[in-house]
Order: C-alpha cells, then structure tokens, then sequence
C-alpha cells in the first residue's frame, strides 16, 4: 500500500514539474556567422561553388554573395547555431586546402539586432 501512495505522490510531482516547465523561458541559443573571406589565389567559380554545396545556396545567390566577397572582402554564407558553424567552416577550409585553395571561412557571434 505504501508503493501506490509513493507511486501518486511521484506522479503529483511530474505535473507539477510540467508546469514549471512551461512557465520558465528559455532563451534561443546564441546564433554565429559563417564569413567567407576573400583572397587574391581562389577562384570565383571556386567561391561559387563552395556556397552551392556547403551553404545550399541557389546560383544566383552564390554569384551575388560571391561578387559581394570580391568587393567588400567578406560575405555572411550563413547563421547558425555554434555547433554547425563551427563545423561548416571547418569544413570548407578543409575542402578548398584539399583542392589546392587558399579560401578561408571564419565564425563569428552575431549581434542581438540580428
């Protein structure tokens, strides 16, 4: 009998949880930017490319970003989480070295406007 009196006091404990849990905010994770930086070796075609394949860019918007690149020196290929960020540049500093590239990618924290 003292099980089942247990058993319901464990289970006046989870509602009462539940509902703390849907009172509390939680905060959305800080979101970082993948820059893509420019360099006098790589190609555009290259660049280009690297926005289709890591960063799902369509054409046109790799051209843009691309061209963006070539004349600011930078361009935002995207905002992620930290994880994914990280990842992705890491990644695609990997694959340009790999294909003989100098591109470089770096993060960086956004702001709280963005």
């Amino acid at each position: 009998m003292s099980n089942d009196s247990n058993h319901n006091q464990g289970q006046g404990d989870k509602k009462e949880d539940l509902a703390l849990l849907d009172k509390e905010k939680v905060s959305p994770p800080q979101m970082w930017k993948v820059l893509v930086h420019n360099d006098d070796y790589t190609t555009m075609e290259f660049v280009v490319f690297i926005f289709m394949k890591f960063f799902k860019k369509t054409p046109e918007e790799a051209q843009n970003l691309t061209m963006k690149i070539h004349h600011e020196g930078q361009a935002i290929a995207g905002i992620y989480t930290f994880e994914i960020a990280e990842t992705l540049s890491s990644k695609v500093n990997k694959y340009a070295r790999n294909q003989g590239h100098p591109l470089k990618t770096s993060i960086e924290p956004c702001e709280n406007d963005i």
